[in-house]
């Protein structure tokens, strides 16, 4: 197989130095939240967090080695080995917490539900190209995109995450709402949406539902419910200026702050490193966000456009749902923080999406038929 000269030239080492420098970021600050905490196989969780990232950066090679038009031709095959793979959770998946969320390979947890994120992109991205509609879709369409969503959506909650469930609706709705679609359709679904609204209420868990009266008071259970967001916001508040100093942050150190390296992981790193460190990783996560609207912008054809654009959005998300979560703008719902997160399958799932970013980029100016 001939190898493009020019895939090289335009690699985009920018994206790699971005994302290497938040990754690097968060292993110091994984090292910090972890700080004698272990793994289930007694190693430190930044340690074992290096060995997704070196994974992770292995299949991002992959990612950005195919060209993406090859991905996007074998995008629904794609997709359904997800939803496969999401539906053996239910048969040989891991109980943790009363969720069985992850399956276990030789010791690694994988979550499936992170990688559907990545796939429903992609689907969407095969959908549109085949179905490129100037005025916008019709119902008939709508219909079919929304087959797309509601099987992971349906199984996801099943197992239960409302989290991710509810995460991977708004990713869905935002790339075809960018797709386009009619505005009677619009306010069709948003009225479905409001009336069957309050039915997720009864459908929730009891912890779900407590997590949401903790969001709304979180005065009224202080010390149990309530108890992950009183201490995330010291965290933060304690952190003033200039932070608290690497590795001094009290709450994190005296382990006040729980799911110190998932979840609130930006908790941690905003005591220590204060409003100073706060605004250069906002800056940082900026400059990716919007380096991945220039690759989307700048790619030579509509799926390759929505794929950069879906990829970045999913970031985008997480990071907005994370810190609002951590601040108590929105309830606990388990999203974590790109790149920062302890955790394998987002960080692996993240960095196949960065392939794609950069699969994009690289092919902007090599003609495809």
């Amino acid at each position: 197989m001939k190898i493009d000269r020019r895939l090289f030239v335009n690699f985009d080492w920018i994206l790699l130095v971005i994302v290497m420098a938040i990754s690097g970021l968060g292993l110091l600050n994984l090292y910090s939240a972890g700080f004698n905490l272990a793994s289930s196989r007694g190693e430190p969780l930044y340690i074992k967090q290096i060995y997704w990232i070196l994974m992770g950066l292995m299949l991002m090679i992959a990612a950005f080695s195919i060209d993406y038009h090859i991905i996007i031709r074998h995008a629904y095959t794609i997709h359904a080995i997800s939803l496969l793979l999401l539906f053996l959770v239910f048969f040989l998946g891991d109980i943790t917490h009363g969720s069985q969320r992850w399956l276990v390979f030789y010791g690694f947890s994988f979550q499936p539900s992170e990688l559907v994120k990545l796939t429903m992109i992609i689907a969407l991205a095969r959908f549109y190209k085949d179905n490129q509609i100037d005025e916008g879709y019709y119902l008939r369409n709508t219909l079919i995109l929304l087959f797309i969503i509601m099987v992971p959506f349906m199984m996801i909650m099943q197992q239960p995450d409302l989290g991710t469930s509810l995460f991977l609706a708004l990713l869905f709705f935002t790339l075809v709402f960018f797709m386009g679609i009619r505005r009677n359709i619009v306010i069709s679904i948003a009225a479905v949406s409001s009336i069957l609204a309050p039915l997720l209420w009864f459908i929730m868990k009891d912890y779900q539902r407590e997590r949401i009266l903790s969001f709304l008071n979180p005065e009224r259970d202080p010390l149990g419910s309530g108890y992950h967001i009183i201490q995330s916001i010291i965290a933060i508040g304690s952190g003033g200026f200039f932070g608290k100093g690497y590795l001094k942050g009290t709450q994190t150190q005296l382990k006040f702050l729980p799911e110190q390296q998932t979840d609130f992981v930006f908790s941690v790193f905003a005591e220590e490193w204060g409003f100073l460190g706060v605004f250069v990783l906002m800056f940082i996560f900026l400059s990716l966000i919007l380096w991945g609207f220039k690759i989307a912008r700048n790619s030579r054809d509509l799926p390759g456009t929505l794929i950069a654009f879906g990829v970045t959005m999913f970031i985008f998300w997480e990071v907005f749902i994370n810190i609002g979560m951590v601040l108590g703008l929105f309830p606990v719902v388990g999203i974590p923080l790109p790149f920062l997160s302890y955790g394998g399958s987002s960080m692996v799932i993240l960095l196949i999406g960065i392939g794609l970013l950069m699969n994009i980029s690289m092919r902007r100016f090599v003609l495809h038929p």
